[in-house]
């Protein structure tokens, strides 16, 4: 089994989970400045988009795919039902030169299961195994891992997990909620355990990362002794939070002793101002504007809803920044709500 470089990540594994409009090369940038973790992943990306989209589609999520050096080791994700075009993905990321591939057969979204991908290759093993064999076709060194849920509308994990192992990818990332539940009800981390079980039993060496209402590496530090996970990834716990993994060193110094990590809730263990928080919501937006003009602006407000909260006069600093339509307007906010 080719693990790549995740054969040689000290374990548990701490890694940012892949979200839509939220783990842009804009943020990735932030947190690999801030706060980085041990494995990044791009948004998840449409193999169809790439290859049959059209110059102009495949140009804008070409630039979905950029990285800097500073973000490795980072995985490229993709989406699709094609065996072809996922293993043209996979050729494609490889020549971009990225550390890894990851197969989302996770998400929920209607559109992305119209086409077969995404939670909807739970119902479809066959193709599941199908297209990781593709990756590994077109990956050539690099790791190919999977992205998962435990069921679509059940827990089926002792059908579906062997299924996906049998094609022997490095990694197998589970977040612990069937695709009926979303994330409506709380992580059922039992079957993470469970996972690595079967994994166990299989005699399979595929890596079983848990995912799922983790809070910060504290928790994630316990769930994976609960679980025996190979590693935890860490998702909403990112948001207005970049230096969410600046204490992973510490983390691993701690867990060579007698006393567990101490909890690590957002600004505690760096000692974050209200100031140097603002001061990191302007050069977030700052580099969006610059690096993603091709998106909408409105995807930086869901950041500030995060940003901006937690004391005197957050909410009336949050009402302004939802008004702005550019990063000067922000800039200019932020200074005047500093002098004042």
């Amino acid at each position: 089994m080719n693990k790549g470089f995740w054969g040689k990540l000290d374990k548990p594994i701490f890694v940012l989970a892949p979200m839509a409009d939220v783990t842009d090369a804009t943020f990735r940038r932030i947190i690999a400045k801030y706060g980085k973790p041990d494995v990044m992943w791009t948004e998840f990306v449409s193999a169809d988009g790439l290859f049959l989209g059209g110059e102009k589609a495949r140009k804008i999520l070409i630039k979905d795919l950029e990285f800097t050096e500073v973000e490795r080791p980072i995985v490229a994700q993709f989406f699709t039902s094609s065996t072809e075009r996922m293993e043209k993905a996979s050729r494609l990321a490889m020549e971009l030169g990225f550390d890894g591939i990851d197969i989302n057969m996770g998400c929920p979204d209607k559109s992305i299961e119209k086409q077969g991908a995404g939670a909807a290759l739970i119902k479809n093993p066959d193709l599941a195994v199908q297209l990781i064999k593709s990756a590994k076709k077109g990956a050539g060194d690099l790791p190919v891992s999977v992205k998962t849920r435990i069921g679509y509308n059940k827990i089926e994990l002792e059908e579906w997990l062997p299924k996906l192992l049998s094609s022997e990818p490095a990694v197998v990332t589970i977040h612990a909620r069937t695709r009926k539940e979303m994330s409506k009800v709380p992580a059922h981390w039992d079957q993470v355990k469970r996972a690595v079980e079967i994994r166990d039993e299989l005699g399979i060496s595929t890596l079983i990362i848990g995912n799922g209402d983790t809070k910060d590496l504290s928790d994630a530090e316990q769930q994976a002794r609960d679980t025996g996970a190979d590693g935890i990834m860490l998702g909403r716990a990112i948001f207005g939070n970049p230096w969410l993994f600046a204490d992973l060193a510490r983390a691993r110094r701690d867990r060579q002793t007698e006393h567990p990590p101490k909890p690590t809730a957002k600004a505690d263990n760096v000692h974050i101002t209200v100031k140097e928080c603002l001061e990191i919501l302007v050069e977030h937006t700052k580099l969006f504007d610059e690096l993603l003009p091709h998106k909408n602006f409105s995807i930086m407000k869901k950041h500030y809803k995060a940003y901006v909260t937690g004391w005197n006069g957050a909410k009336e600093l949050r009402v302004k920044l939802m008004e702005t339509h550019n990063a000067d307007e922000v800039e200019s906010i932020i200074a005047d709500y500093l002098k004042g």
